[in-house]
């Protein structure tokens, strides 16, 4: 198993905040300066679209959503539109994919499974929908995924609703995915919806172990390496 470094944040981030960490640990892994870096981190309200994002797929003017408290942005990650807000782990790894692992189709296949395997802990049944990516459940899509890769490093990556407003949802079409319905463990399972550090270490170890990468983890308010620490905090 490959030693990785993970990264978890206990209060929501700017979404502007996390995609600058994530520029400066893409470049610092790129020239092979830190180990893989995962980050893992809830969002302040933010609607995002993808490389295939249409402005169609947004249901509110730029004004309406900043009156909602809600940022929008235009991300370099592939996929379409989405919501980010408390309540939803959002999973980004900065990895090398060289080699063996040089497929972005099997990275993409590793991250639903991670999802699916999470909700198995819960005793949700997970899948996958043929043609679309993310990881579904019979009430709806619970994870979504968009990653890119720049030099066979990857960035972006998958959120995971848990306990969140789903209501941010309904100011977007979801991965432009018109009727379909969004679900999070919290509408699945009720009050035995389990508590954010639960699914954050669910998430983590099974990432660790369906992408071989035997994590190290920070809390972003502790203490860090120092070639992390300064990029963390920039």
């Amino acid at each position: 198993m490959m030693k990785a470094w993970s990264v978890s944040f206990s209060a929501p981030v700017p979404y502007q905040e996390g995609l600058d960490i994530q520029r400066r640990l893409l470049k610092a892994r790129q020239d092979n300066l830190i180990p893989d870096t995962v980050l893992i981190l809830q969002h302040t309200p933010t609607v995002t679209l993808g490389n295939r994002g249409r402005a169609n797929y947004l249901l509110k003017t730029e004004e309406e959503y900043r009156e909602l408290g809600i940022d929008l942005f235009h991300a370099e990650r592939g996929g379409d539109v989405t919501f980010h807000g408390p309540g939803q782990w959002v999973l980004y790894p900065v990895l090398y994919l060289g080699g063996n692992e040089a497929d972005s189709h099997g990275y993409l296949f590793n991250l639903e499974e991670t999802a699916i395997r999470t909700l198995g802990d819960y005793g949700v049944d997970g899948f996958r929908r043929e043609g679309k990516s993310g990881a579904w459940t019979d009430a709806g899509k619970i994870a979504a995924i968009g990653f890119r890769l720049k030099k066979w490093v990857s960035f972006h990556g998958m959120s995971f609703n848990v306990s969140n407003d789903l209501m941010g949802f309904s100011t977007i079409v979801p991965c432009g995915l018109v009727g379909e319905p969004v679900a999070s463990l919290k509408t699945i399972l009720g009050e035995e919806c389990p508590e954010m550090p639960l699914v954050r270490d669910s998430l983590l170890n099974h990432f660790s172990s369906v992408c071989n990468r035997e994590l190290e983890r920070f809390e972003a308010e502790g203490d860090l390496p120092a070639e992390l620490a300064a990029l963390i905090k920039g």
